[in-house]
This record gives structure tokens, sequence and C-alpha cells, in this order.
């Protein structure tokens, strides 16, 4: 397992750490947070691979976080389509026929 590192990616600064987990077997995760955060925010996106290196590591960092944002940047999809997610599209619902108007024989 390679140590952690930091790297600037696009004016980024990433910090990058693997840390274990508390469970049992114990697992490595890829830790990572933004200098520029004020938050201290940091995510954990993959584990952590035996072919794991600094180059590989930093890529798949770099693509997570910018679909992350790419993410963040899109509109909502709507929660509440009117229908089951999955279920066939209603028929098209055809009017029914008007009735003409009667005349009445004893009105005329």
């Amino acid at each position: 397992m390679i140590d952690g590192f930091a790297f600037v990616d696009a004016d980024r600064t990433f910090t990058c750490t693997p840390e274990l987990t508390r469970t049992s077997p114990p697992e490595g995760w890829w830790w990572f947070s933004l200098g520029s955060d004020v938050q201290g925010q940091r995510y954990a996106p993959f584990r952590v691979a035996a072919s794991d290196t600094r180059r590989n590591v930093q890529q798949r960092i770099v693509a997570y976080y910018d679909d992350m944002l790419a993410r963040r940047a899109a509109p909502p999809t709507p929660y509440y389509r009117g229908r089951r997610p999955g279920a066939p599209a209603p028929a098209d619902a055809t009017p029914a026929p008007v009735a003409e108007p009667t005349q009445d024989a004893s009105a005329a």
C-alpha cells in the first residue's frame, strides 16, 4: 500500500490518505480532501487496491471529484412523475363521443 500524498490539479490541492476501517477484517479506503474546502469535508470514493500507484489514484480521485461537481451542477431529477418508475406509460385517453342534441318533436 502506498502512503498518502498531496497533488495539485486545475488549481485545486488534493490531500489523499489511505486509511483502514475498524471493521473485521479491516479494509483500506482512499480518503481525500481539498485544501480550499473550509468545512473540512472528506471523501472516501474507493477502496485501496494492491495495484494502486500514485498516478492511478490521482486520476481516479480527480475523475470522481469532477463527476461529483457535474452531478451537483445538473438540475435535480424530479422525484414524482405520476407513475411508478418502470411502469408502462398510460394509454392515450380517447374522449367519449359527444351525443348530438336531439330535437323534441313536441317543442316544434
